[in-house]
């Protein structure tokens, strides 16, 4: 059997960024100081498990995908190759459906009514547009269910899921049932595949995403009872604010979400049925249970 490795990829570009902060203020006359920090941009990313013989393809297609992607040009690309060491857990992709959305308002009720249906609070809903708002950070932020106290330690980097990948029976499976509804793209398949690693994480409940790519504004809100339910015009064209958010029960358990999710292989070997478009209500009363 040959060699599992993980390869990564992520693209940046660092970008000037001017800061201004007021020093005083009185009898309506300020004074305030500016400086130019330098501050990086994301521009692209991704990863996947491969065998020894893939390295090389993979390499290039992740660098040829770093250099022409639609945020620009990058300045720096880092590709990481780590050896798999243990049996990679298999897992089932969630279901796909799409909810029917045409503007960015509806789509945060969508969202949001989705998120409450499964035990996340009204609360807990508003701290996470606020968070993905202002961004997440490099990762995801974890927050709790109940009253979106916010768990991860480090709330600049967040935390990833890494370490996960689709053996080339499923993506096949996969890429056939997503091009019956058009969407077979490599961008819905690899956010199907991270959702899903997400999901099979016993102590996650939800999870909500922005993309952060301006050209993409199809967003989702994931989870083991109801699938990854796609959410068109979720954000408007153009922007680009962006994140993820894990939904979790108690801030104690987020020392065991970071391990499965940042360090334990996972690899997708069955694929859910794509169930095309449907109104939030059908995805409400046909949970994926």
């Amino acid at each position: 059997m040959n060699t599992l490795w993980s390869i990564r990829m992520r693209a940046s570009r660092e970008e000037k960024k001017q800061n201004t902060r007021i020093k005083s203020r009185a009898f309506n006359f300020q004074i305030s100081t500016s400086n130019i920090q330098l501050h990086e941009v994301h521009i692209s990313g991704t990863e996947g498990l491969y065998g020894d013989t893939e390295i090389q393809g993979t390499v290039t297609k992740f660098i040829e995908r770093a250099l022409n992607h639609s945020r620009g040009i990058p300045d720096k690309i880092v590709v990481t190759l780590e050896q798999v060491r243990v049996m990679p857990v298999e897992i089932q992709a969630l279901p796909v459906i799409t909810v029917r959305n045409t503007r960015p308002l509806t789509g945060r009720k969508t969202a949001g009514r989705l998120l409450n249906s499964m035990g996340i609070s009204d609360i807990a809903v508003k701290k996470a547009f606020t968070s993905i708002e202002k961004g997440t950070g490099r990762g995801a932020a974890v927050l709790t269910a109940r009253n979106g106290r916010r768990g991860d330690p480090d709330h600049k980097r967040g935390i990833r899921a890494s370490r996960l990948g689709i053996t080339p029976k499923a993506i096949k499976i996969l890429s056939s049932r997503l091009s019956r509804h058009g969407i077979n793209t490599e961008t819905v398949k690899e956010a199907l595949i991270l959702a899903s690693k997400v999901a099979s994480c016993r102590d996650v409940i939800a999870e909500v995403c922005v993309s952060d790519d301006p050209d993409y504004t199809t967003g989702y809100v994931a989870s083991k009872s109801f699938g990854y339910i796609r959410i068109p015009h979720l954000k408007k064209k153009g922007s680009r604010t962006g994140g993820r958010v894990f939904f979790i029960r108690h801030v104690n358990m987020c020392k065991r979400v970071i391990e499965y999710l940042e360090k334990t292989p996972v690899i997708v070997t069955g694929i859910s049925p794509c169930l095309g478009t449907v109104s939030q209500d059908e995805i409400l009363n046909n949970p994926a249970r």
